[in-house]
């Protein structure tokens, strides 16, 4: 009896699939159910947010960042007043800086419970997004008690923050820790060692950290194979250098373990806004800055730990108060590269598995 005779065919995911929750299309082709090569299409959300920033005073720029990775508009915000305020070389109040470092580690949290909720719809349990949906909610109503926004928050400012938190605030998110640490509990009991998950999962989308490495990839991806590379431990930055927190890093580089990573993420970042609620002095939240701000002329990057990796900023000034010209370093965008190795020889079934699991905003990628 002779083989079975295939043809390869070509396939359109997207440009609209849902396991992206954004634009990408991914072209793939297939030789009966097995993948063997896999081209990204991106640039359906592209707005030019690079070439607009030319245009645009330093503050101007903020709500832009809020836009580009919506499920992490706080550590935007916090990635390019960090970069102009090293420039400028400016001091921030002490209280401000706590400020920061409590909502930029919750909105830490609210961007993993969202890829924890989406990423095991689209492998197709419905309960954890529920659950996952259900505690992002209290801390996206934190964020609205804040600033008056539930996603693009425009919270932070070269110099501080916008506003003090209102009464009672701080006291909520202090009982809000124990909750949370609770309820990671209950997501380790419905969906860590369920068996349909761990096969949908383990040994899944796997590569090693020289092949991360040399695709430049950061984060939770770069974390999972086994590499300790975290810039608020490595690089530290604003006052990250005074909590007590660990790197979370994985074995195996597969998709469980970029899994496991978002989730004792979770706990981290509850630790370090524990911390910080411990340590958070009276004060001013906003610092003596100019009205109009100028950047020295000369070339500045500076980074940040974003939920998905490396988030910089590179600003070319000349003095004035627009940048001559303005880069992010994009994690999603970067980590995008290695999709097609990581596709080819897999099955379509562990396509939607992978995709799911590199955790890519698809505003960010194009921004």
């Amino acid at each position: 009896m002779g083989e079975i005779r295939t043809e390869e065919m070509l396939m359109n995911i997207g440009p609209q699939h849902p396991s992206t929750h954004g634009v990408l299309r991914v072209v793939v082709k297939v030789d009966g159910e097995i993948i063997t090569e896999a081209d990204p299409v991106v640039g359906y959300l592209h707005r030019g947010t690079e070439k607009l920033a030319e245009d645009l005073q330093y503050t101007q720029i903020i709500p832009y960042t809020d836009r580009m990775d919506y499920l992490s508009s706080m550590v935007n915000n916090h990635a390019i007043v960090n970069a102009v305020e090293k420039a400028m070389d400016l001091e921030i109040p002490e209280r401000a800086e706590y400020m920061r470092i409590i909502v930029v580690e919750l909105n830490r949290l609210v961007s993993h419970l969202v890829f924890l909720g989406t990423y095991l719809l689209d492998l197709g349990a419905m309960t954890p997004f529920l659950y996952a949906f259900a505690d992002r909610e209290q801390v996206v109503d934190f964020f609205n008690r804040l600033c008056g926004a539930r996603l693009t928050y425009n919270y932070m400012r070269v110099g501080g923050v916008k506003w003090d938190a209102p009464e009672g605030w701080l006291d909520d998110v202090r009982k809000f820790v124990p909750y949370m640490r609770s309820q990671m509990d209950m997501f380790h009991e419905l969906v860590t060692g369920n068996e349909i998950f761990l096969q949908r999962v383990k040994g899944i989308g796997k590569f090693d950290a020289d092949t991360a490495l040399n695709y430049a990839m950061s984060g939770i991806n770069l974390r999972a194979t086994g590499f300790n590379w975290d810039l608020r431990k490595n690089k530290p930055y604003s006052i990250y250098d005074r909590f007590d927190f660990n790197v979370i890093v994985g074995e195996n580089g597969d998709c469980f373990d970029r899994y496991m990573c978002h989730m004792n993420e979770i706990l981290e970042s509850l630790k370090i806004v524990e911390q910080a609620l411990e340590q958070i002095p009276e004060g001013p939240v906003m610092g003596k800055v100019p009205k109009i701000l100028r950047v020295p002329a000369g070339e500045y990057y500076s980074a940040v730990e974003g939920t998905r990796g490396e988030l910089g900023v590179y600003i070319v000034s000349e003095g004035k108060d627009k940048p001559y010209r303005l880069k992010f370093r994009r994690p999603s965008f970067v980590n995008l590269q290695l999709l097609p190795e990581m596709l080819k020889g897999q099955s379509m079934a562990n396509l939607i598995a992978i995709l799911g699991a590199v955790d890519i905003v698809l505003g960010e990628v194009d921004a």
